[in-house]
Order: structure tokens, then C-alpha cells, then sequence
């Protein structure tokens, strides 16, 4: 019974670590990455297709994303979701190859970030105590029902602190990183 409890919290928990790398991965630092561009959808023949199923994105320096759109056709739509899309990046045609340069972030940029990326982290705190809580729940409940004793129910208690304890650091372990990434000149 406890077991499974804490296992299904311990679950619980990992998919909250595995959701904030995926949100903070999205605020883009000053360098250029393929994942930035995971989230732009394309209008291709009037169905929403994720980019990266269009094109065959590539690092071509530091600071400048190409794409290689494989229809053709599909140029003027690629290039008009990036445009739409809410990363503020402003792609630019070559015949076959979509450059997307990325724009050095300013200081007050970079902080507006940290910030975000900080309130992503407290969401991801929260919700790993939301999930803390849930387990504790479940434990007492075991308890008034007396299948499991004082002792269990405390030793269980304990057990799943430790864990939100490791998930916790885990999270400030992404933030810490992320914070040195961005603040990166």
C-alpha cells in the first residue's frame, strides 16, 4: 500500500521535472538551437503541421538557425509561421534555405526572462508539493481506516518528503542552470 502510494507520487513528480525542462527549454537563450523553432506550427494545405516535419532545421553558426524546407511550395508558409509565431525572430529567404538569425539579447531582456523562467520553476515547486500533499492524503486515509498503523503512516510521511525533497532540488538544480545559460553574454 505504501509502496504504491510513493510510487505514484515519485511518478507524479518525475512528469512535473520532465514538464518544467520542456517549458524552460522554450525561452530561448542567446544562442540558437533546432528545439527553439519545436513549438512554431505551419499552415500546410490547411492543416496545422509542426515545422520540424516540414524542414530539416540546422545550426549554421552560433547565432543563426537554417532551414531547409523540403516542398518547395511550402516556403511562403514556413516562413510566415516563424514570423507569427511569438519567439520574435525574423526569418530570411535564400533561394532553398530559410536563415533565421537570432538577435543578442539585451540585459533588460535577459532579466525579463530569469523572471520567467523563475516563476515557471516556483509553478513546478508548487506542484510537486500539490503532489506531496496528495500522497500524505492518501496515507491518513490508510491510517483511519486502520490498514496501516501510526508508525507506517509517519514512516511514510518521511518517505515522501525525502522525495519531494530530491524533486525540489532537481527543479532549483534546471533554475540554477537555466538562470546562468540566459544571463550568459
Amino acid at each position: 500500500m505504501i509502496n504504491e502510494i510513493k510510487q505514484d507520487a515519485k511518478q507524479r513528480m518525475e512528469k512535473t521535472v520532465e514538464a518544467l525542462k520542456g517549458q524552460i527549454s522554450k525561452v530561448r537563450t542567446g544562442r540558437a538551437h533546432p528545439s527553439l523553432l519545436d513549438s512554431v506550427m505551419v499552415n500546410y494545405y490547411g492543416v496545422d503541421t509542426p515545422l520540424k516535419q516540414l524542414a530539416n532545421i540546422t545550426i549554421e553558426d552560433s547565432r543563426t538557425l537554417a532551414l531547409t524546407v523540403f516542398d518547395k511550395s511550402a516556403s511562403q508558409a514556413v516562413e510566415k509561421a516563424i514570423m507569427t509565431s511569438d519567439l520574435g525572430l525574423n526569418p530570411a529567404a535564400a533561394g532553398t534555405v530559410i536563415r533565421i538569425p537570432l538577435p543578442a539579447l539585451t540585459e533588460e531582456r535577459r532579466r525579463d526572462l530569469v523572471k520567467i523562467v523563475r516563476a515557471e520553476a516556483e509553478q513546478a515547486r508548487v506542484a510537486v508539493r500539490n503532489v506531496r500533499r496528495d500522497a500524505n492524503n492518501d496515507l491518513k486515509e490508510l491510517q483511519k481506516e486502520k490498514e496501516i498503523t501510526e508508525d507506517d503512516e509517519r514512516r511514510g510521511n518521511d518517505e515522501i518528503q525525502k522525495l519531494t525533497d530530491t524533486y525540489v532540488a532537481k527543479i532549483d538544480e534546471l533554475l540554477a542552470e537555466k538562470e546562468k545559460d540566459l544571463m550568459e553574454v
